[in-house]
């Protein structure tokens, strides 16, 4: 590390094998069928029979009342047809308008109609955001969800981060987008792997182009190719921590061939004008990598940083300027440059893990954060995105300690007991 506690960057344990809540298994996309299923139960209503006698007056009563049984079931008949059209059409529109995971939200529902949340305020720059149930093989994202989310999200930014595109979550993150009618700009990701010969890659590469060819380009702000990718080659191949080492450059011309890739991709599709970029922890930034993109994104972490929370703000500010800044300034490219991850744990799942040197997760102290950090980058004009949208259950589980508790919400996307800070 070349911090004391991996200032800047994110240790392999922790979120090296999926950060942000992405993971790396390797089956293919879910496939999820939500065509609405007629419901015909009604129809299996068993007749009754009269078992009295011969007289005349009951054989005419009988007359009249299989007369009136019989109009029912016409009546019947019709209406069955005509709901079986109605279903028939709604299937086939929904079905036309999107692929799967990505039809409509529920039945007479208009997404972009939603009761806003007076506690919420548009101050964040921008958050990462990664869809609920979007780790292979599982896959359970539901379009439904991500509709909740960016009708949530849109009240506190109108840009958010995605890291990969496994399980079809680009698609549903532009059709909530679409459907919801928000201002959204959303920076797409492809997770690229270190050590599988580009499968990862090349998977959502093809789902990406899909993505972008069905719903434009309209909302894109960029693709950002690979996550802490140097960081994790280093990592997998003993190479220390110096990203412009031998191993760090060897590293570098897998994630460049990866990035000229997508640009011709892009330049295939007639969208060469979509930004091509990467993310990496903040000190793992390769020179011939940032030479090769229009944009980096840095983690930067105070957390990680043994500062206090009083300090975190102002070292996240200056770690990112003094290092991630003045790297881009010294290339000839000069690429925009993104916080791509700040943020501050509210828990963790073991008391020894609550702690990390000076730090304290805590609620509370994700309010001093939020309160130092937010309004002074945006009077600054620094980009970032805040780490990160909701908690996250598969990294507690998975992972342990702080992981799964980065959130401003909790997992089931209700508010922390935090107040979110109004810039002027």
């Amino acid at each position: 590390m070349t911090l004391p506690h991996g200032a800047g960057e994110i240790p392999m344990q922790e979120y090296g094998r999926g950060p942000g809540g992405y993971s790396q298994p390797l089956a293919a996309d879910s496939q999820v069928d939500i065509t609405p299923k007629p419901n015909n139960a009604w129809l299996e209503k068993s007749a009754t029979r009269p078992t009295s006698g011969r007289r005349t007056w009951f054989i005419l009563g009988a007359v009249v009342v299989v007369a009136l049984i019989a109009a029912g079931v016409a009546i019947a008949v019709v209406l069955v047809k005509r709901n079986q059209n109605n279903s028939t059409s709604s299937s086939s529109s929904s079905s036309a308008s999107s692929s799967t995971n990505t039809s409509g939200s529920a039945s007479g529902s208009d997404p972009s109609v939603f009761t806003k949340d007076s506690r919420l305020v548009q101050s964040f720059y921008g958050i990462a955001y990664t869809p609920e149930g979007s780790q292979l093989p599982d896959c359970g994202n539901r379009i439904e969800d991500v509709i909740t989310d960016i009708q949530l999200l849109s009240q506190l930014t109108t840009r958010i981060r995605l890291y990969g595109a496994d399980c079809n979550q680009t698609e549903l993150v532009l059709e909530a987008i679409k459907q919801t009618k928000v201002d959204m700009t959303v920076y797409l990701g492809n997770y690229v792997v270190a050590t599988d010969d580009g499968v990862a890659y090349k998977r959502q590469r093809d789902v990406l182009s899909t993505a972008i060819e069905k719903y434009g380009a309209g909302n894109i702000g960029g693709v950002t190719v690979g996550n802490e990718f140097i960081l994790n080659y280093l990592s997998a191949n003993g190479g220390g921590s110096d990203p412009n080492s031998s191993g760090g450059n060897a590293g570098a011309q897998i994630l460049i061939a990866d990035i000229q890739d997508t640009k011709t991709t892009m330049s295939g599709m007639s969208l060469s004008n979509i930004s091509i970029g990467t993310s990496d922890a903040g000190a793992y930034f390769n020179t011939e990598v940032l030479e090769a993109v229009a944009y980096g994104m840095a983690n930067v972490h105070p957390w990680f940083a043994d500062t206090t929370i009083q300090d975190s703000a102002n070292w996240t500010l200056q770690f990112f300027s003094e290092t991630n800044l003045a790297e881009a300034s010294a290339v000839s490219n000069k690429p925009d440059m993104y916080i791509a991850e700040t943020g501050w744990p509210t828990n963790s799942s073991t008391a020894e893990a609550s702690t990390n040197g000076a730090a304290t997760a805590s609620e509370a102290n994700l309010q001093i954060f939020m309160d130092d950090f937010v309004c002074q980058a945006n009077a600054q004009g620094t980009k970032y995105f805040f780490f990160e949208y909701f908690d996250e259950v598969w990294k507690d589980i998975q992972y342990g300690g702080v992981e799964g508790y980065w959130g401003l919400f909790y997992a089931n996307r209700t508010l922390k007991d935090i107040t979110i800070p109004v810039c002027s």
